[in-house]
């Protein structure tokens, strides 16, 4: 018998591991196994889980009584709203605009909000709003300060120095203590307007207003029915003549309806009715002794 010959493996690979090998070698395809398997996996295995066991039901649930343990603290509670160092009238106005529903919780004020509330008040400037560790929710409001009373078609108001409103009365009689203005226009300038009432001091007795005409000069009216009429440009310093006219020659003691400075190069005095027929009936003595 003769012998076997051993059997040698042919080294070169099948075709199969050829085709395979030559795919390995192709880089999209190395992070496809890489990258791609393991996250398709992964996905899968996290979908079957929440599908089975409701994980993201579980996981909210969790979290809602989490938060439901830190917001229910005493400490983090409001009961109460303390608004200091107002009228008892804006503090009720301020709680009504701040829409806090007590108890509260202060994780759950929106404080920006609540202030910004506040604010769109007419008699607030501006506000801060924070919550206290007493449980307090207190709101500092900066109340307008009204210094004049406007008339306007729409009625009666209160105007702040920068001619915001205040408010609205509904006769002058509430706010005797302020000075009147009237006129269209006239609220845009209420600095003017103090700055004439500021000069008018010496007479401040008979001034009984200013009135803004053509929404570009001002008349300052006083009793007696006189009326100072101011220029557009420069009426303090108008104004300042007539005053001292009026402390040298008591200019405005004299027998005359209108003071008119609309011209300052010329100013214009008009008499009353019985000025006028007494100073005709003296010119009529004077050219009768003359003929």
């Amino acid at each position: 018998m003769l012998p076997l010959k051993p059997f040698r493996r042919d080294p070169a690979p099948s075709r199969l591991r050829y085709r395979l090998t030559r795919l390995w070698l192709r880089p999209w395809f190395r992070r496809l196994v890489n990258f791609g398997v393991p996250m398709l996996a992964g996905v899968g295995l996290v979908w079957t889980l929440a599908a089975e066991f409701d994980v993201r039901a579980r996981l909210s649930a969790a979290l809602a009584d989490a938060k439901a343990v830190i917001v229910e603290r005493p400490q983090f509670t409001i009961t109460e709203l303390d608004i200091p160092d107002v009228s008892a009238d804006l503090a009720e106005q301020v709680r009504v605009a701040a829409f806090v529903k007590l108890p509260a919780n202060s994780l759950e004020v929106d404080v920006n909000a609540v202030r910004t509330r506040v604010e769109d008040l007419a008699a607030v400037e501006r506000a801060r709003v924070r919550a206290l560790a007493r449980g307090v929710l207190e709101i500092r409001a900066i109340e307008r300060v009204p210094v004049v009373v406007w008339r306007s078609d729409a009625g009666l108001e209160l105007l702040d120095r920068g001619g915001v409103r205040v408010a609205e009365i509904d006769s002058r009689l509430r706010r005797t203590d302020l000075p009147l203005i009237a006129g269209e226009g006239a609220s845009e300038h209420v600095a003017e307007a103090l700055a004439l009432l500021a000069e008018a001091k010496p007479v401040a007795g008979r001034v009984r207003g200013l009135v803004r005409v053509g929404e570009r000069r001002w008349d300052v009216v006083l009793d007696r029915d006189q009326v100072v009429r101011l220029p557009a440009d420069d009426p303090v310093e108008a104004l300042g003549e007539v005053i001292a006219l009026h402390a040298s020659r008591d200019l405005l003691d004299r027998d005359l309806t209108v003071v008119d400075m609309r011209d300052p190069g010329r100013p214009t005095l008009r008499l009353t009715e019985h000025s006028l027929a007494e100073l005709a009936r003296l010119r009529a003595m004077v050219e009768g002794e003359d003929a």
